[in-house]
């Protein structure tokens, strides 16, 4: 009687522990599933979904799972493959639902909305310099714009296979192609002033392929030469001030040669607004009084096309169509440059470079809030004196800034996009590995059970 009662009671004890580790291992995920069902049910009734708990870190090692026995070893092998691939999945997920943190759309930061309408081609900035061949890069510096930070970016920062040769006391570099003596950047600390001091538009376009001819050699001569041209902008008030403390110190700029139609401007059509060598001790009103002062939209004047509006002589056209088309011709000007960056934005505007160019940074740039133009306190008469007498600058700043930061967005949305076609890619490629892991392991079972079938018989 006891014998029967024993194995009648010993089946389904088998049966119901033979169920749990079958449950247990079929359904892996259940542990974790279900201890936070009681959880959210919890967190439901307060009107709060409870948060899912936080997955390990990419840095720290999951600890192993414990051995469970030598009878559930296969099912374990089983299915840690599939578990692996589901995890490696949920990482790719959450790395593509991860939000850019400077995107346009990101809630930490002001949504930026565009103000102008460019094309598809106007903020898709992409050059394919050819460092190796004829390609120039010239960079048109305008004063008081970080252009000369950014000029030492060019020669001491950018990541090469032949960098640029900076000997200490020389103010020049040696910025050659790599296995050539060929230089490939224009600009006041590679080849020097060599169109004039600090040369606009107007002079560079006109100067440079006629230099850049006579220090390349005869033989490539016939072969095509791309030219580059970059700048860099700055807010017109701040770009200002900063050019009249550092006139206020003794700058004067005064051997620029101010080329245009082949000619420099008389003293009657650009007069002088100082009557010594220098203009030292200048106040912002003195500064401000003087009609003939270049630091008056300087921008715009340096990046338009001045022989569209007879150079320096004023009496070529009226004032309000000559301001008309010289801050149209600036415009068109700036929107066709391989690339411009804004003083306010240096971590963008080395963002973009990076990406215009295809060419790498080895430090990353640094935003200066502090600079001499912010530590000068004016009154708001003062600054609006200063917003009248820079009109010009103001509206090219207005569409620069509009269309730098439509070009940062554009660039970083395209980036984006990439991204997650390639995490499309490598989710498809996983999971047709897994398929193919999966067939294979059913086969090696299948034979497996064969073959014990076979040594049976």
């Amino acid at each position: 009687m006891d014998e029967r009662f024993n194995k009648w009671l010993l089946t389904p004890v088998l049966t119901l522990l033979f169920l749990i580790i079958m449950y247990q291992y079929v359904s892996p995920t259940c542990t974790s599933s279900c201890t936070n069902f009681g959880d959210k049910f919890h967190a439901g009734e307060s009107g709060q979904v409870a948060a899912a708990p936080a997955g390990p870190r990419e840095d720290q090692q999951q600890p192993p799972l414990r051995d469970q026995g030598a009878e559930r070893g296969h099912a374990a092998q089983l299915a840690g493959p599939a578990q692996e691939t589901e995890e490696e999945f949920e990482e790719l997920e959450e790395e593509e639902e991860e939000q850019d943190r400077e995107s346009p759309d990101n809630g930490s930061l002001p949504k930026f909305v565009p103000r102008f309408n460019f094309s598809v081609k106007d903020l898709t900035r992409f050059v394919d310099f050819n460092i190796k061949g004829r390609d120039v890069i010239v960079f048109l510096h305008i004063q008081k714009t970080g252009g000369t930070t950014f000029g030492r970016h060019l020669v001491k920062n950018i990541r090469l296979e032949q960098p640029c040769s900076c000997k200490p006391g020389q103010k020049k570099c040696t910025c050659h192609r790599p296995g050539k003596k060929e230089t490939w950047l224009f600009s006041r600390f590679s080849t020097g002033w060599s169109c004039g001091l600090h040369a606009d538009w107007t002079e560079l376009t006109n100067c440079v392929p006629a230099i850049m001819e006579k220090k390349d050699c005869p033989r490539n001569h016939s072969r095509t030469r791309n030219f580059y041209y970059i700048t860099m902008l700055r807010d017109p008030v701040s770009r200002y001030l900063s050019e009249w403390k550092h006139v206020q110190r003794g700058a004067t700029w005064k051997t620029s040669l101010h080329m245009c139609d082949g000619r420099s401007p008389t003293p009657d059509e650009l007069p002088t607004c100082y009557p010594g060598d220098d203009w030292s001790g200048v106040s912002l009103r003195e500064f401000m009084d003087c009609g003939y002062n270049l630091a008056n939209n300087r921008q715009v004047r340096m990046l338009a096309d001045l022989s569209l509006v007879g150079c320096y002589n004023l009496t070529f056209m009226n004032e309000s169509e000559r301001n008309m088309i010289l801050l149209q011709s600036a415009k068109n000007n700036l929107k066709n440059m391989a690339f411009f960056g804004l003083t306010e934005f240096q971590r963008k505007t080395q963002f973009l470079f990076e990406r215009t160019f295809n060419l790498k940074f080895i430090s990353p740039f640094t935003q200066f809030n502090i600079t001499r133009a912010s530590n000068v306190e004016i009154n708001e008469g003062a600054r609006q004196r200063i917003e009248e007498l820079n009109f010009l600058d103001m509206q090219l700043y207005e569409y620069a800034k509009d269309l730098f930061l439509q070009r940062y967005h554009h660039t970083k949305q395209q980036e984006h996009q990439r991204d997650r076609q390639k995490r499309r890619e490598e989710r498809r490629l996983l999971k047709e590995h897994r398929a193919h892991r999966w067939q294979k392991e059913d086969e090696t079972a299948v034979t497996e059970d064969y073959n014990s079938q076979v040594v049976r018989w």
